[in-house]
């Protein structure tokens, strides 16, 4: 193929699918609305089931339900008929997903669905078909072409399958009032989760360094090697935030005097630095670094006593970036 005919291709496969989910709107009904408030109130679990690609979906929308607070399991069509239905228990609502709803594996399920007497859900493309017909209530997912240049191969309708089941999660979520705080508690790993609960407290350095006003650039010098943290604090007697000093303040002084004999900490310090409470959001942090150009927050509480740093690579570290 030429490469134009390979960007055609393309753009007719997103174009493809781009409509039947335009499509999709129109089986955005009552049913959709009474299946999400079934879900809302069940007592159970969404056991969700399919065959082939659609398996493959309900796995994706399991996984969907489970992230954003609606407890779900997957069953896989065929496995089910030979002893998973021990999954399926009361209060659970059972959703088969199948394009054809015709399928022999889900013609043998539905009835043993139906036997256990729990709510089923059939998602399907083909609303005169086995599923259809026998399902409590139907999601339409119907798509008039699949993009395989053959019209066989299992595309759009995955595509209209799996945001059919979106459009339940995010409903779900906004019927619980399902928040970024309930996000945090099922996302605990990796860089979202981390974004999402960790807190200047837990990030911030064991060491604090500090000097006064008065104290003489020697010891400012030391304070900041032993910390190893590029910045030290300058405080009053009561504890209480005046300054900070940087790697980069020292500098500035060494090229701006021939002679340091006599300055003080009070002479170089910057007198607004730039804070953070140990409550917020380590993400918080780094953004707040991030406007300012700067690799350290000092950590103060309400009434503005330092209690630490937190430097960029602590939050690095932590991979929150």
């Amino acid at each position: 193929m030429q490469p134009s005919e390979i960007i055609k291709t393309a753009l007719r496969t997103i174009n493809l699918q781009a409509d039947a989910l335009r499509h999709l709107t129109s089986f955005v009904d009552d049913t959709f609305e009474q299946v999400v408030h079934a879900i809302a109130q069940m007592q159970g679990r969404m056991v969700i089931s399919g065959i082939g690609k659609s398996a493959i979906i309900a796995q994706k929308i399991v996984a969907t339900f489970n992230s954003t607070g609606t407890p779900a399991i997957f069953m896989h069509a065929a496995d089910a008929i030979h002893g998973d239905l021990g999954i399926v228990q009361p209060g659970d609502i059972v959703m088969v997903i199948s394009k054809s709803g015709d399928s022999p594996e889900i013609k043998v399920l539905v009835p043993l669905v139906k036997n256990f007497g729990n709510l089923l859900v059939g998602m399907t493309g083909n609303m005169q078909s086995f599923l259809a017909q026998n399902a409590d209530k139907v999601l339409n997912t119907t798509v008039s072409q699949e993009a395989c240049p053959n019209n066989l191969a299992p595309t759009t309708s995955t595509t209209a399958q799996m945001v059919m089941g979106d459009a339940l999660a995010v409903c779900l979520m906004d019927l619980k009032g399902f928040r970024k705080e309930h996000f945090a508690r099922f996302h605990p790993g990796g860089s979202l989760g981390k974004r999402l609960y960790l807190r200047v407290a837990d990030v911030m350095s064991s060491q604090k360094p500090a000097v006064v006003a008065e104290s003489g650039i020697k010891q400012v010098i030391v304070e900041m090697t032993r910390s190893r943290l590029g910045a030290t604090a300058v405080v009053n007697a009561q504890g209480e935030l005046t300054g900070i000093i940087t790697d980069g303040d020292v500098r500035r002084m060494l090229e701006n005097n021939d002679s340091i004999s006599g300055l003080t900490a009070g002479d170089i310090m910057i007198k607004t630095p730039k804070t953070i409470a140990a409550d917020e959001m380590a993400a918080e942090a780094l953004e707040v670094m991030r406007k300012h150009n700067i690799n350290q927050l000092l950590v103060v509480n309400q009434q503005q006593q330092y209690n630490g740093i937190v430097h960029l690579q602590e939050i690095i570290r932590e991979g929150i970036i």
